[in-house]
């Protein structure tokens, strides 16, 4: 009786074992605190730092495969402008202008989901929107300059790019703590001083994870 009631025990846990193995995240909520280190691609304006934060909702196919969207904001920066007398501005330039920088990005996400550690991959595709430079024309050509031969603000929203990763630090079934993610992040301005349209930046973002559903085989 006693070993009839073991063997059942066993059975229960392992069964129990089995079904959590075969589950897996079906919607992951993430909240993060963000840095982006933007690089304009101007040669007026050195590159400049910006914090922010956001988050992120991720549906999971299987356990491996999801879908993304991470959405960012950044608060207002102050950027240094330097430029010398050029055809555009005869007598040369010199300023501050002050700016915010928000990003939507949708893709799909590959993760190892180990018990301890999972590391993560994503490729994101979407739009970037600042007024960093439709500020700049205000101060500059129609404030400070006025005979700027630019006459019309540089575009507010381009195209964004995000390729990186990260890993995951399970705390128990619902909650993980991210403690790095780290992502190549392209997004096209075009400069119409330059007339280039490519800022290659570099984002790091810190944050933690809530798991609200799950799915299984």
């Amino acid at each position: 009786m006693k070993l009839r009631n073991f063997l059942v025990l066993q059975g229960m846990l392992l069964l129990g074992v089995a079904t959590w193995a075969q589950e897996w995240p079906k919607v992951e909520v993430g909240a993060d605190y963000s840095y982006l280190r933007f690089a304009p691609s101007g040669p007026y304006t050195s590159g400049h730092s910006l914090n922010g934060g956001g988050g992120s909702l991720v549906y999971n196919w299987n356990e491996f495969l999801g879908l993304k969207m991470d959405l960012q904001g950044y608060t207002s920066n102050t950027t240094g402008f330097a430029i010398p007398p050029t055809s555009t501005f005869p007598n040369g330039l010199n300023g501050n202008v002050q700016g915010n920088m928000f990003t939507y990005l949708f893709g799909p996400q590959l993760k190892v989901r180990a018990h301890r550690i999972q590391p993560f991959a994503h490729l994101l595709f979407g739009g970037a929107h600042t007024n960093v430079y439709g500020n700049a024309f205000k101060t500059f050509c129609l404030g400070i300059a006025r005979n700027c031969s630019v006459t019309k603000a540089p575009t507010a929203d381009a195209f964004a790019l995000a390729f990186g990763g990260g890993i995951d630090l399970p705390i128990n079934r619902t909650i993980s703590f991210r403690p790095a993610q780290i992502d190549y992040l392209l997004t096209r301005y075009s400069n119409p001083f330059t007339k280039t349209s490519n800022q290659n930046n570099f984002r790091y973002s810190v944050g933690i994870v809530f798991t609200l559903a799950h799915g299984g085989y």
